[in-house]
């Protein structure tokens, strides 16, 4: 029983990977976690080998007995989650974790708290998500970057949904083949079929994981995801998803510039690539700036800043680009309603049945 008075509702536990180290840590706190155990823990590894086979992973003894470790279709972390799910067993709720996050000391007796005080047409629970940052000196832009994801609105990095709601939905949407977007694909589903999602009370830490100096330039892909966004639901998903549109109108100016610069000076019209190639430096140096005020300053900090704001607006337009083609033919899944839960339609055309 939780202090709700309400008893705790069975979960299982989903965990996609690529075998990085931090997945010992995560399953070692989800061990050591104080509360109700996993019914069912499903370890899904998204890079297995040539014949399928999936590493020796080091599962905590306490949940060995529980652990099920498969090998995903290395199609992305929204497939692996589907895979995870099916894999789950008949349990009402299932939660999903990154392999780099590490649940609270008391993480498991939260989320009994949580589940039990969710209501019938709630879908899913957010957990708390703290992003350790250094105190010794300013954080650098991709500490900042991942920083952001504890004040995200929808992450699952830690999210317990429930069954009935999955199944409704169907599912994560296979079509995101990276950690972006995905979560707030199904939400804006969900919450479109009359289902809420509430916030949670339980913590999760969210380490900033090592990356080289590309990192922002890769994140660029998530351009295409954005087209895919507003092709399954409209050009107001931002607003309804809490996403803010970003500096993108500004990297495709920046970008607009660079070509038109090398235009130009192709044909000859110096004066003309003259004044894009001023305007392109302008708008590389401001995002430049931009990004290294906030942080350290150090001399390979600033470098690396120099370098991807110079890259970072032609590789987002180009995504962006990529995702109209990919994306030109896609259509809605529609909304994910729970069964009580009618179309506003129907009930439109109920209504004027009876006013007939």
């Amino acid at each position: 029983m939780t202090a709700t008075g309400r008893a705790a509702p069975p979960y299982a536990v989903v965990v996609p990977t690529l075998g990085r180290p931090s997945l010992h840590r995560c399953l070692a706190a989800l061990a050591a976690s104080a509360g109700p155990k996993p019914a069912r823990v499903v370890i899904v590894h998204d890079r297995p080998g040539d014949n399928g086979s999936v590493p020796d992973l080091a599962v905590p003894e306490a949940l060995r007995p529980l652990t099920t470790v498969v090998p995903g279709r290395a199609c992305g972390p929204a497939a692996a989650r589907n895979t995870g799910t099916a894999l789950a067993g008949p349990v009402p709720w299932i939660v999903f974790l990154d392999d780099d996050v590490v649940p609270s000391d008391t993480w498991a007796e939260d989320l009994a708290r949580d589940l039990a005080s969710a209501s019938d047409t709630t879908a899913a629970v957010t957990a708390r998500i703290d992003v350790p940052l250094p105190e010794d000196r300013r954080p650098t832009d991709w500490e900042r970057n991942t920083a952001g994801l504890a004040t995200a609105r929808w992450i699952t990095a830690d999210m317990a949904f429930r069954r009935a709601a999955l199944d409704a939905s169907g599912g994560f949407d296979e079509r995101f083949r990276r950690a972006y977007r995905e979560d707030a694909d199904l939400a804006l589903r969900l919450l479109g079929g009359g289902w809420t999602l509430a916030a949670g009370t339980r913590r999760t830490t969210h380490p900033v994981r090592p990356a080289d100096r590309w990192i922002s330039v890769r994140q660029q892909a998530g351009n295409a995801d954005d087209v895919l966004m507003t092709r399954l639901h409209g050009p107001d998903w931002r607003y309804r998803a809490g996403a803010p549109r970003g500096r993108f109108p500004r990297h495709l100016a920046v970008a607009a510039a660079g070509v038109a610069a090398l235009g130009c000076a192709a044909f000859g019209s110096r004066k003309a690539a003259a004044v894009c190639g001023a305007l392109w430096l302008t708008g590389t140096a401001e995002f430049a700036v931009a990004r290294v005020a906030p942080g350290p300053r150090t001399r390979e900090e600033i470098s690396r800043m120099l370098l991807t704001s110079a890259v970072i607006p032609p590789a987002a337009a180009w995504h962006r680009l990529r995702g109209h083609v990919v994306h030109r033919g896609v259509r809605p899944l529609g909304p994910a309603r729970p069964p009580d839960v009618r179309p506003a339609t129907a009930d439109a055309s109920r209504a004027a049945e009876v006013a007939s």
